[in-house]
């Protein structure tokens, strides 16, 4: 089996790894695995909508990819944590970011409703498995 790297975000990235000692990215051999991404923003802040929220997670998610040497082409599963349920604009955001950013192929998802996530503010969170041929 290879070694395990760990991948921090630049940004929040670092500040997370220095407040809560975790990473946000492990890659071995060829596959990518994240931690769950939030909708922040590097000073820790969140948008005031739910669907730009969701934007920045996946721009997140896009972001700590890159630190593993990845990309949204890579990704095969997506799971995402929602706080509040699931309103039409929930789905609507989700779908839509799912073609913009693997407009070629659909992963698998497995989308779950929570109680509560890591920061106060946080309605979204958003993990993903790559393969990296």
């Amino acid at each position: 089996m290879k070694k395990p790297e760990f991948f921090v975000t630049p940004g929040y990235g670092e500040y997370m790894l220095s407040r809560l000692h975790y990473s946000q990215a492990v890659k071995i051999g060829n596959r990518v695995e994240t931690s769950g991404q939030g909708g922040i923003d590097d000073d820790l802040q969140f948008p005031e909508s739910i669907a730009d929220e969701i934007a920045q997670a996946f721009r997140n998610v896009e972001r700590t990819l890159a630190t593993a040497g990845a990309g949204w082409e890579h990704v095969v599963h997506v799971n995402s944590y929602h706080v509040g349920g699931f309103p039409p604009e929930i789905n609507d955001a989700m779908v839509r970011l799912f073609h913009h950013y693997m407009p070629d192929r659909a992963p698998t998802w497995t989308e779950v409703g929570v109680a509560a996530l890591a920061l106060p503010k946080m309605r979204v969170e958003i993990r993903v498995t790559a393969i990296v041929p």
